[in-house]
């Protein structure tokens, strides 16, 4: 085994003058052996905190940073991993500076000459049926009384595809995108034993889509995505809210002949009313954050490409407008550690280090609130079939990741041991006792 060399003081006198003559060798030698202890001290530690979680987390990762961003503990804190939809932290925190927090989606109404109606879509998430409705009376109430043809103009978006890692499936969570939107692109309804199809709730009329998105179904309450079979995403978005703004204009004792489709709104039609969402963009992260809205967060992200780059909206745009946000909010290098497809952590192809979602935590704790609070934690939760992640802040305050790619979720037992860890210290009995006697009160003067 190779040893050291001898101590200099223990050379002959010539070799200590040639060693003074070699003095900047002497020092170099000296820095790269410093340098490699702290290096093998870091690997050591780093090794004994992948120890600590190794029962729990055979493939996976985490980390907690002070409240300056200091990495204080970590396990692989620079292993690409998937991470479902503690993405969204990404997404919010990119809107937030782009588009700003009292930023307010639109949607505008047209008219020609022939009593047509256009609407047209931005993306506004937040169109539900209350609003639609509310909307069908501000109409009524500035003189509509008569439309020949409602049609939807969808020329706000030029998506290359559907949501990507989106599936076919009639969970809501997997509803297309579209410039406009309603009800989440989600549909409720009821089935009886006669097989008679009713809504799922009362705010919202019984439409077409309805009874054939119930056909076949057994009886029950069912909220379903409306392409959950498959379909032509934009023409099915575009019907579904097309349907319901007919139903609702005609409510409102406003005569609808027919629904047209899709159809832009032609140069010589005027605009009539601009709608603005009722929810600011702060609002609607809350929400989005709360119950990870796979839907609203794309919305929020394509909306984001949209205003930096000018519409219509596509994913290029928007991948582009998130990514050059993160890079200005965290830094080039941290940034890198960011790969995102798309804004709610649908596709398999998103990747996050522990080391970029600390540092993106770091600048996000000004919006700490918009999380989760569970068990004194603010937290945001990411899950996908063989993903397990958590992201947020400890009950100190410090941020923590935990990314397990695996097969078994193991992410509370992990939380649990971060918080035992890194809480607060527990208070000794002994000392409060004795702080209690030396700060009795002194008797009063009489």
């Amino acid at each position: 085994m190779p040893r050291w060399p001898a101590c200099p003081r223990s050379a002959e006198p010539g070799a200590a003058r040639a060693g003074r003559r070699r003095g900047p060798v002497g020092l170099a030698f000296w820095g790269l052996l410093l340098a490699s202890l702290l290096l093998v001290g870091e690997w050591q530690a780093a090794v004994a905190a992948c120890r600590a979680i190794a029962d729990l987390a055979p493939n996976g990762a985490y980390g907690v940073a002070d409240d300056n961003g200091l990495t204080v503990d970590a396990c692989n804190p620079d292993r690409p991993l998937v991470p479902a939809s503690v993405l969204k932290i990404a997404t919010i925190s990119a809107a937030l500076a782009i588009l700003g927090p009292d930023y307010r989606f639109r949607t505008e109404f047209f008219a020609d000459d022939r009593d047509n109606l256009f609407i047209k879509g931005f993306g506004d998430p937040s169109l539900v049926a209350e609003e639609v409705a509310a909307l069908a009376d501000q109409l009524r109430q500035q003189g509509m009384r008569r439309v020949r043809t409602l049609y939807v103009d969808t020329s706000a978006f030029a998506l290359e595809e559907q949501t990507p890692g989106g599936e076919d499936s009639d969970n809501p969570y997997d509803a297309p995108v579209g410039p406009l939107s309603v009800n989440f692109n989600a549909v409720a309804l009821r089935k009886s034993k006669a097989g008679r199809i009713a809504s799922g709730e009362e705010q919202t009329p019984v439409l077409p889509i309805m009874r054939e998105l119930g056909h076949g179904r057994p009886v029950g309450s069912w909220r379903v995505n409306i392409c959950g079979r498959g379909c032509d995403a934009e023409a099915r978005v575009a019907r579904y809210a097309g349907e319901l703004f007919q139903a609702a204009l005609e409510q409102n004792g406003i005569e609808v002949t027919a629904f047209g489709g899709i159809r832009p709104a032609p140069a010589t039609a005027r605009l009539i009313h601009t709608h603005e969402s009722t929810r600011t963009l702060a609002e609607i992260s809350r929400t989005c954050l709360h119950y990870s809205s796979n839907f609203t967060a794309n919305l929020i992200f394509l909306a984001c490409g949209a205003e930096r780059f000018g519409y219509p909206a596509t994913w290029s745009k928007a991948r582009r407008a998130v990514r050059q946000e993160l890079a200005r909010q965290l830094g080039d290098a941290a940034a890198a550690g960011i790969v995102q497809v798309d804004g709610a952590g649908l596709s398999r192809d998103n990747r996050v280090t522990v080391t970029a979602m600390l540092q993106l935590l770091t600048h996000f704790r000004p919006h700490m609130d918009l999380l989760n609070q569970e068990r004194e934690s603010a937290v945001k939760t990411g899950t996908l079939a063989g993903v397990y992640n958590l992201a947020g802040y400890l009950p100190t305050g410090q941020a923590f990741v935990i990314l397990l790619n695996q097969p078994v979720n193991k992410r509370d037992d992990i939380l649990a041991r971060l918080v035992r860890l890194h809480g607060p210290p527990q208070p000794d009995p002994g000392r409060h006792k004795s702080s209690r006697i030396l700060q009795r009160p002194r008797p009063e003067k009489k």
